[in-house]
């Protein structure tokens, strides 16, 4: 079992790792639509190269948790930032729409599978089920940040240098993850994790415990999704400028985040469940009453209302994940919720945008709300359920 401070060492490198190559995908992902369009491609060839971030994912997810459940930490964040900086430094070299796409399936693909291996490596630090909360509420920072830091770095190398500079930066942003790399120890795979010889990774999904836990991530990602897809179609019906509609959003953005900056002290007094029923509860009722507001500051209101409702959720699924979970399978489930996650990013924008063109824009709100008032049951119904363990496999 790791000391406090053996924890807190090794849970600011697992930060920093996410933060450089999580922040290097997002600067890519903002600057390759960028360049596309500025070289004559059209919004559909922007539109694949964006969907190639999340497509490559659902075929690298479960293949990356089980390696990272046989190699551990180091090894396999290794490889994810070794591709990151091959994608991004191969769209520094050769600035052209075919090679943005291998870098935008190198970079998505490697930042998706090291998201698996440092939550993995977060969730066996925990010695109990409140550490492990705590554990997640840390690590679910590092994408706030990681997503301000490669936008920001990307944007103002674009205005001062250029895209060949831009992409260069970002690699170099990626291959910064090596000092926390060196600086994190790997904790040794017990007997108890190593574990009899495993079938498929679906078969994880044979357990009623993981399907309603995936079934409500999904249903709470995609909220996530359709408020990002959604609200400027709104706002832009209401009016509001394009500057107001970002600013809404950021707000959104900066309440999740908020959220998540308080929750480790929390954490003790609160369960998962309760935290995911409540997030369900709030954001129906929120979804409900969205399309109603007219204005700006009132659409605003709901923005910041609807980040505290969902920022808090993800920290809470993943600590379950991993008490619901055999330890030498933990990668696996991982990656099975990753792929959930991806599937809803790559689906959402699809269906709701043939759902608001059908039955009007405001009417995606309260499809979505009820479909998430639909879920509140089976989020309740995880109170029913014992903790297999922790981490390390000890209580």
């Amino acid at each position: 079992m790791p000391s406090d401070i053996h924890l807190n060492r090794t849970l600011a490198c697992l930060i920093g790792v996410q933060i450089c190559i999580n922040g290097c995908m997002a600067g890519v992902r903002m600057a390759a639509p960028l360049l596309a369009l500025r070289t004559g491609q059209g919004a559909a060839a922007v539109g694949v190269l964006l969907a190639l971030f999340a497509l490559v994912q659902l075929f690298l997810s479960i293949p990356a948790g089980r390696y990272a459940d046989r190699h551990n930490f180091k090894n396999p964040v290794i490889w994810c930032m070794g591709f990151s900086v091959l994608g991004a430094g191969l769209a520094a070299a050769w600035p052209i729409f075919p090679v943005l796409c291998v870098s935008a399936m190198l970079c998505g693909g490697a930042n998706g599978s090291a998201v698996i291996v440092l939550q993995r490596h977060a969730g066996r630090l925990a010695h109990d089920p409140v550490q492990l909360k705590q554990v997640f509420s840390w690590m679910a920072i590092a994408p706030s940040i990681a997503n301000f830091v490669g936008p920001f770095l990307a944007g103002l190398a674009i205005d001062h240098a250029g895209f060949r500079v831009c992409f260069g930066a970002l690699a170099v942003l990626a291959l910064c993850s090596c000092a926390a790399i060196y600086h994190a120890s790997d904790l040794p795979l017990n007997k108890g994790e190593q574990g009899p010889e495993q079938g498929s990774a679906w078969d994880l999904l044979g357990e009623s415990r993981m399907r309603l836990l995936l079934l409500v991530n999904w249903l709470l990602s995609s909220c996530w999704d359709v408020h990002t897809f959604v609200l400027p179609v709104l706002g832009h019906e209401r009016g509001i400028s394009a500057s107001v509609i970002g600013i809404i959003l950021g707000l959104f953005a900066v309440a999740a985040t908020v959220v998540r900056l308080f929750l480790p002290s929390i954490v003790a007094h609160l369960k998962e469940w309760a935290v995911i029923t409540g997030a369900m509860v709030a954001t129906a009722i929120l979804f409900g009453v969205y399309p109603l507001m007219q204005s700006s500051w009132t659409m605003a209101v709901c923005s910041i209302l609807l980040g505290f409702s969902l920022g808090g959720v993800q920290p809470m699924v993943m600590s379950m994940l991993h008490q619901i979970t055999p330890p030498h399978r933990q990668g696996e489930a991982l990656g099975l919720r990753m792929i959930s996650v991806n599937v809803s990013s790559i689906l959402t924008p699809l269906v709701f945008g043939t759902v608001g063109a059908a039955i009007g824009v405001a009417s995606v709100f309260w499809v979505m709300g009820v479909t998430v008032a639909s879920g509140i049951r089976a989020a309740w119904r995880l109170s029913l359920f014992t903790p297999r363990g922790t981490g390390d496999g000890k209580q």
